[in-house]
């Protein structure tokens, strides 16, 4: 699983016209599912993005979550984290997850960042959607499972 996690003062996600999911402060995350992951990596990734580090503290340092100022999370499914543009100039989604795993994979993530208690909103799996954000600092971060799993252990 690959996630773009974004520091925002406010995030929404709109589908044909009409606001599907907001948020005010907190973290913008595209989550990209891969034919090689598994429930497992969804929970570890949840729990990463969730207890992220990347909001200042009274020192101006990177150092709270954001159950520590009250943030909350908008997750959009983004298969297109997996184009691989190696070759050519049109990128190639083959390594990115068919429906049938990435929605229940997607829908675990989701699940397992609910039960954090944050406040969490979403895109629609597979929807033309329209994402508007203000990222504050810019703070954006990249996180994949496939280079973190040595650090599971």
């Amino acid at each position: 699983m690959r996630a773009v996690i974004q520091r925002v003062s406010h995030a929404r996600v709109t589908i044909e016209g009409k606001i599907h999911g907001e948020i005010g402060k907190g973290l913008l995350i595209l989550l990209g599912v891969c034919e090689d992951d598994t429930e497992a990596e969804a929970v570890y990734l949840a729990d990463k993005c969730v207890g992220l580090r990347i909001f200042t503290d009274e020192n101006d340092k990177m150092n709270l979550s954001p159950a520590d100022i009250g943030g909350g999370l908008l997750v959009i499914s983004q298969f297109t984290l997996y184009g691989d543009c190696k070759k050519g100039k049109r990128p190639n989604f083959m390594r990115a997850a068919r429906p049938a795993l990435a929605v229940p994979l997607y829908e675990k993530f989701l699940m397992r960042c609910r039960e954090s208690g944050l406040p969490v909103a979403c895109g629609e799996f597979g929807a033309d959607m329209k994402v508007e954000l203000l990222n504050d600092g810019p703070v954006t971060i990249i996180m994949d499972t496939e280079e973190m799993r040595g650090e599971k252990a």
